[in-house]
């Protein structure tokens, strides 16, 4: 049996502190609770090459006294505990001990501080947790910590940093969230010798969210106040039509410390039924305040989860006081005036920018029969061009076309967006008879037995189109079954495998008014560390400084408006399978522009449109969407009989 040992020290101290020191934010988030602890009324962050080679915090709180320097960097070393009591009523942001220590045990640290009444400060150097001496140094007021060379005697961790523009991200997020966790203290971030962030230090919440989080969703947000059984909640709630694509804008935090608390989230969200679009997430900034004995931070060594005494309570209190805020910020939509609707000859796609000049009936009759090269072979499967807003008036009125089961298809092509009537269906009697071939005819052959004929298969059960309801589902009638087709669900599954098949190669369009975004720092850098493939499909992004990106073009078929939520989407789905998997990272892209480009549930569709996207289902083609919801329910005439009792 292996020897029990214990083990040296210094290896001891590295696996702690792999325990707290994960990646250059890390280290940022304790150095930053460690200046707002010491009374700091300005924090400054500057990093360089994404915080792995260089970071430095600077605060002007209390210091350290010189002959207290070299043991604040030793373990379980702090000013914050005294007894075991303490622990049921911690007021601090760093409590441990732990902190300095685990830093000092992976990189390179110089500290220069000092306090208040002292002529000089002190300074000291540590190279892997080893301190050298405390030398007298002549500093400002505070604390000035320079950590180098990050991992630099554990290989085996840095081999998994990301590259630097993503730790470097990772800083900014954790210093946006310190930011509005302290309005009180003025921030500052600078990366790479240029200044992100800068926040007033003003005391008020809004002035630091609308520093953080930028002028467009801080004018989307409400106040939130309220409180009740020992605890109050204070804050910010965005209404509901400023929803966003993810939660990366929803930021919570218990007695001034930034967490993550699915009790919180599950209120928040809850107090959102049945006020925002499926799929969106509110964003917050919500401050809970509540006893010290009342939460239990010390049960992640992370400190970025806590757990409640009363989580019921919890619950109540953030509910309410969301729901409270939704109400009051309740406002009568204002009226928007548009011009008279244009006739059904000329009605143009919902998207048409003003540098189009020609009608959609002019557009189509430019087309050639079967060009798949414009807008990347969109055509009918792309967006259903201009007829989906307004169904121009049918000639004559016309009975129901009943439509034989057709085998499947690559593709439904309808380029020319032809009349129903134009097409003619074609019998074995009306196929004409091929041409006369120019080789002279061949001498008579003998002809062999007749083969035996093969068993009569099964004819397909013709079906057709019974209608449309809610301007989402359509009927299609089949035998003794009614089936209700997803019209966008079949849709989105018809330009998937298509833009899988062809390559999407998408028309693109320049924005008259570029559109701006704010994303979260993580979903920011991972659109800028893939600008060749947003430019594959369809979208030129730039940094536009701050924090905020410009995007001046996108794909023809996207209204303007769709740009800002599918780039966040996109974002997310870097963030998760691009990771692991590129080509699932794709996949999630195209997921996306196929359900961008799809028809919507509420969209008047014209009966070609109709009976493509029924076909497609019929055929076999289409079974289920790219999300994997089915596309299509079967009702049979027992079921209905039973319904009605006939049966």
């Amino acid at each position: 049996m292996p020897e029990i040992r214990v083990l040296d020290s210094h290896v001891a101290d590295l696996i702690a502190a792999g325990e707290v020191v994960e990646r250059p934010a890390s280290v940022a988030k304790e150095l930053m609770e460690n200046a707002i602890d010491a009374g700091a009324n300005a924090v400054t962050v500057e990093i360089a090459h994404g915080g792995m080679t260089f970071l430095r915090v600077t605060d002007d709180g209390c210091g350290i006294p010189a002959d207290q320097l070299q043991t604040a960097f030793l373990r379980h070393a702090t000013s914050k505990l005294r007894t075991q009591y303490d622990l049921e009523a911690i007021g601090t942001l760093g409590f441990r001990g732990e902190a300095l220590a685990a830093i000092s045990a992976v990189s390179r640290i110089d500290v220069m501080t000092r306090t208040p009444g002292a002529p000089l400060g002190a300074s000291l150097s540590l190279e892997g947790g080893v301190p050298g001496q405390v030398e007298e140094a002549g500093c400002p007021l505070g604390t000035t910590m320079v950590v180098r060379d990050l991992f630099y005697n554990t290989p085996a961790r840095l081999k998994f940093m990301k590259k630097d523009a993503a730790e470097g991200a990772a800083v900014f997020a954790v210093v946006q969230r310190v930011a509005l966790s302290h309005p009180e203290v003025s921030v500052k971030f600078i990366r790479d010798g240029r200044q992100e962030l800068l926040t007033p230090g003003d005391g008020q919440l809004q002035s630091a969210v609308y520093a953080v989080l930028g002028r467009e969703l801080a004018l989307g947000f409400v106040p939130v106040k309220g409180s009740g059984e020992g605890m109050s909640v204070t804050g910010f709630v965005s209404l509901p039509a400023c929803c966003r694509g993810s939660r990366a804008t929803q930021f919570f935090f218990v007695n001034g410390r930034q967490v993550k608390s699915r009790v919180m989230m599950a209120a928040l969200e809850e107090a959102y039924q049945n006020q925002k679009m499926v799929g969106k997430f509110p964003g917050c900034v919500l401050h809970l305040e509540t006893k010290l004995s009342a939460v239990d931070v010390n049960v992640h060594p992370a400190k970025t989860e806590v757990k409640f005494g009363s989580e019921r309570a919890v619950y109540d209190a953030v509910y309410h006081a969301v729901l409270s805020a939704l109400d009051r910020g309740r406002t009568r939509p204002a009226a928007e005036l548009r011009p008279a609707r244009p006739q059904a000859s000329d009605t143009v796609a919902p998207n048409q920018t003003a540098f189009q000049t020609v009608t959609a009936r002019q557009f189509r009759e430019s087309l050639p029969l079967h060009d798949s090269t414009r807008g990347g072979g969109m055509g009918l499967l792309g967006k259903w061009g201009a007829q989906e807003q307004k169904k121009p008036a049918p000639a004559e009125k016309r009975e129901p076309v009943t439509v034989p089961a057709r085998p499947p298809v690559k593709e439904v092509a309808c380029h020319n967006r032809m009349a129903p009537e134009d097409f003619e269906v074609l019998t074995p009697e009306k196929v004409p008879a091929p041409p006369p071939a120019c080789a002279p005819a061949p001498e008579p052959v003998p002809q062999a037995a007749p083969a035996p004929e093969p068993p009569a298969r099964e004819e397909p059960v013709p079906w057709r189109i019974a209608g449309e309801v809610l301007n989402t589902y359509i009927i299609v009638e089949q035998g003794d079954k009614v089936l209700f087709i997803d019209k966008h669900a079949a849709h989105e599954r018809m330009n998937f495998d298509r833009m899988k098949a062809q390559g999407y190669r998408p028309m693109v369009q320049t924005l008259l008014t570029p559109v701006t975004l704010r994303p979260s720092a993580q979903e920011g850098q991972a659109l800028l560390d893939n600008l060749p493939l947003l430019e594959q499909f369809g979208f030129g992004v730039e940094d536009f400084g701050g924090g905020a990106l410009i995007v001046r073009q996108a794909p023809f078929d996207m209204d303007a408006g769709d740009v800002e939520n599918t780039l966040v989407e996109i974002a997310q789905k870097l963030l998760t399978a691009g990771r692991a998997d590129p080509d699932a990272a794709r996949d999630g892209l195209l997921h996306t522009m196929a359900c961008k480009a799809a028809i919507k549930g509420g969209w008047k569709s014209g009966e070609q449109e109709l009976e493509a996207v029924a076909q497609a289902v019929m055929s076999g083609q289409v079974k289920y969407c790219p999300h994997g919801r089915p596309v299509a329910i079967e009702l049979t005439k027992k079921q209905l009989e039973k319904q009605f009792k006939r049966a």
